[in-house]
């Protein structure tokens, strides 16, 4: 219960997976977002091999291998920020319909959640403390905690996507409420590039 509820806070606390779920849906519509959703999920999943193969000994033993995750995701953010600050795209209520545009929202989201050092450190530190690493299952035990934080992430991000998908057409009518989201959208990105670079 206790690694569940924590898993709930960690997904809750507004984050660029859920900054980019919520611009997906409300650019998009519900489609986009929910794959997003699943695009920052399958981020999660290079974190989670990596804490289960025992890759984490190697990152917490080596300062230069995290603060190179560290900064690959910094420059994301920025590239994240540059780009929304320069798109003047129109946003429309029509429905996408090309597979490159869903194949490009997932692939983004992947790199979100694998550049987020966020996960980084659930993975590497906490996520360890609930296993007992001599019992016979550590493994399976590792990969079932793990299972239940991807719902978990999947979950609360659909909800946020939904909620801003049902929004849209509320926004998409006022060009600039549309200009300001844009810019707000930029400007978070920013604003957790610049924490992370000096966490």
């Amino acid at each position: 219960m206790e690694f569940l509820l924590t898993s709930l806070v960690v997904c809750v606390t507004p984050g660029t997976g859920v900054l980019f779920t919520i611009a997906a849906g409300l650019s998009r519509g519900t489609r986009a977002a929910v794959i997003a959703a699943v695009g920052c999920t399958l981020g999660v999943v290079p974190h989670m091999v990596a804490a289960i193969t025992g890759l984490a000994a190697l990152l917490n033993t080596s300062a230069v291998a995290f603060q190179t995750l560290k900064y690959l995701g910094v420059a994301y953010l920025l590239y994240m920020a540059w780009s929304t600050w320069r798109d003047k795209s129109e946003l429309t209520a029509e429905r996408e319909s090309e597979p490159r545009s869903a194949g490009r929202t997932i692939l983004t989201g992947v790199l979100i959640n694998i550049l987020n050092p966020k996960l980084t450190l659930f993975f590497f530190a906490f996520l360890p403390q609930f296993v007992d690493t001599d019992e016979p299952y550590a493994f399976l035990r590792m990969t079932e905690l793990s299972a239940y934080f991807m719902l978990i992430t999947f979950a609360v991000f659909v909800v946020y996507g939904r909620f801003a998908a049902a929004m849209r057409h509320h926004v998409i009518s006022r060009p600039r409420v549309v200009s300001w989201m844009r810019r707000t959208f930029a400007a978070a990105f920013a604003a957790l590039g610049a924490r992370l670079a000096f966490l």
